[in-house]
């Protein structure tokens, strides 16, 4: 068995580590409500019950407690997103830039996530897994609508109208506007347990792939650092429509599991923020000239089981979104920007400079609850259950049209079925209901932006183990 797996994980490692990098999903602000088949039928709880290599992804200690397994999987993601802009009283007018009126619903609504991973024993106490997964991501595609300005600046003027969300047929660009925020990881993880198997500890490598693409925000070009700088003679040419762009990085992730009986169960697990090279391609648009690093992520679970055949799990995850200035930093600051009309002298303000305007994301804290239920040998259920407040305050709806990630809460439910000589089969099926958002536009303080969207998502996978 063992060779049959490595020539199985060896064979298919590569497809799905480039598959990886072409994944797109976005439940927890453009983090996945959960990482493995049975932590996802869980909301992504079960940290401190571990039941799958891919407990690395939140907690590297739980790798003790998994069985020698390989583990591929696929999961079919479906976002459905919509924005709508209200009438606006001064359409381009006295400065403003007025998008719409438009209501749009966004292109691609399917994406297909694959993930690898295998453990290796090492002696009794020893443990060894790679894992290769994606998590995170954001993809919008808004056709159509209109945006109303005045290109030459504020102040009264002749408006003048360009097609696409932000006015992206301005200079001769396409009028359709959005991102393709795409994300891969590569985690080599170790955990050690005493011989009593009552507490690990683990640490894990963690390499990251991000490829990044933004359509439709010429407009913006005015309120570029390269545009101040040059006292408004030189046009950003790193801004927008300029195709994919890559960044690479690492990180480090660190966990510790505790079950002191076999009733309770307590599972620690920290992961760095991820250092990523910057997007050269986009350095007028991003904050730091084109940073975007991953956030850090904390994640705190108990698993309870009042008998052998029902696991109760309860997690605790915080998103650190705060500590990456380019997703948290304010829209605001733009008007800070020296071209902005508004009296700003701060160069540094502008989109691309050291404090750039962003998308203003807070920090997120994600409950997760779930129950397991084994009935007899072959079979488990699993449900589960996650809250959250959205990352978005409803003072930052203008520049999140591109990225409104605005979840809340998930429903999940699932199964494993045991099959012969230690093959398991894994489905979780996961249900987002509907959110909205609205607030003002940036821009135009008479008019309004509403976000809309619901989410579905469904995972298979397969493994072959002890």
């Amino acid at each position: 068995m063992k060779m049959r797996s490595s020539r199985i994980f060896t064979s298919v490692a590569a497809v799905l580590a480039m598959a990886a990098a072409g994944s797109a999903n976005a439940t927890n602000g453009y983090f996945t409500h959960g990482v493995g088949t049975k932590s996802q039928a869980l909301a992504g709880s079960g940290s401190a019950d571990p039941q799958e290599v891919l407990v690395v992804a939140t907690n590297p200690a739980g790798l003790a407690f998994v069985d020698e397994r390989l583990e591929v999987g696929l999961g079919l993601f479906s976002p459905v997103r919509e924005y709508s802009t209200s009438q606006s009283q001064l359409n381009g007018q006295m400065g403003a830039f007025t998008i719409g009126p438009n209501d749009i619903k966004s292109e691609n609504e399917l994406f297909f996530i694959p993930h690898i991973a295998k453990k290796w024993q090492r002696g009794e106490q020893g443990s060894i897994a790679l894992a290769m997964y994606a998590r995170g991501g954001m993809n919008t595609e808004w056709r159509g609508g209109t945006a109303t300005f005045d290109p030459d600046g504020p102040g009264p003027a002749q408006p003048m109208t360009f097609d696409g969300t932000y006015g992206g047929g301005l200079m001769g660009n396409a009028g359709t506007a959005g991102v393709d925020l795409m994300q891969a990881f590569v985690n080599l993880a170790y955990a050690h347990t005493n011989e009593a198997k009552t507490v690990s500890v683990g640490a894990a490598a963690l390499v990251a792939a991000q490829r990044f693409s933004a359509r439709g925000v010429a407009a913006f070009a005015g309120y570029t650092r390269t545009f101040a700088a040059s006292g408004g003679t030189e046009m950003p040419t790193h801004l927008t429509n300029n195709g994919p762009d890559m960044s690479y990085g690492f990180g480090g992730a660190v966990g510790l599991q505790w079950n002191p009986n076999d009733k309770f169960s307590l599972a620690l697990g920290y992961t760095s923020k991820m250092s990523m090279s910057d997007f050269g391609k986009y350095k007028d648009l991003f904050a730091e000239g084109g940073g975007f690093d991953i956030p850090a992520q904390l994640d705190i679970g108990i698993a309870i089981r009042p008998t052998p055949q029902v696991t109760l799990t309860a997690d605790v995850q915080e998103i650190y979104y705060e500590g990456i200035a380019s997703v948290s930093n304010s829209i605001s600051r733009i008007f800070a920007c020296p071209t902005a009309g508004q009296g700003g002298t701060d160069l540094e303000s502008c989109l691309g400079g050291k404090r750039g305007a962003g998308f203003g994301w807070q920090d997120m804290t994600v409950y997760k609850l779930g129950v397991a239920w084994k009935y007899g040998e072959d079979w488990t259920f699993r449900v589960g259950a996650s809250t959250t407040d959205q990352p978005i305050p409803k003072e930052e709806m203008t520049f999140n049209i591109l990225a409104p990630g605005v979840m809340e809460e998930h429903y999940t439910a699932g199964f494993t079925r045991r099959l012969d000589g230690g093959r398991e089969f894994s489905v979780a099926l996961m249900y987002a209901p509907s959110v909205t958002v609205t607030g003002p536009q940036n821009f135009d303080p008479t008019q309004s932006v509403t976000f809309k969207m619901h989410q579905w998502d469904l995972e298979f996978s397969y493994a072959w183990g002890r």
